[in-house]
């Protein structure tokens, strides 16, 4: 799978998806930090990758895109350190895979994580 790691999320993460074998990019190593969200979400649309971000507004961002191909999961967790952010991505992944392959936004939570799927997608 392929992701793209918004400038909040620790470097970190993205070392651990590449070593589990995901292509998996950070603004930060684009120089693109500071790039507005509405930028942000079209690059990950663009390249197809599942934008990982700490910032809710990408998800009114996804209900308002009429691209089923970005998917986004947002973080709202109180322990933000990095362990606690893999171990909860670690089960969002393990559990919610395919529905981030269809486009979908996904709240992580500390206990548990909610899926949506992407406005713009229909079941098949």
């Amino acid at each position: 799978m392929r992701f793209l790691a918004d400038a909040g999320v620790a470097g970190r993460v993205v070392n651990w998806l590449r070593e589990r074998g995901h292509d998996a990019v950070h603004l930060r190593e684009q120089s693109l930090e500071r790039l507005p969200d509405s930028e942000v979400f079209a690059k990950a649309a663009a390249e197809k990758r599942v934008l990982l971000t700490f910032d809710l507004d990408f998800g009114e961002l996804v209900a308002l895109s009429a691209s089923p191909a970005a998917s986004v999961i947002m973080f709202r967790l109180h322990d933000t350190r990095t362990p606690r952010v893999i171990e909860r991505l670690e089960q969002v992944l393990a559990q919610s895979l395919a529905q981030l392959e269809r486009g979908a936004i996904v709240v992580v939570e500390e206990a548990r994580h909610r899926v949506r799927a992407h406005p713009h997608v229909t079941e098949d």
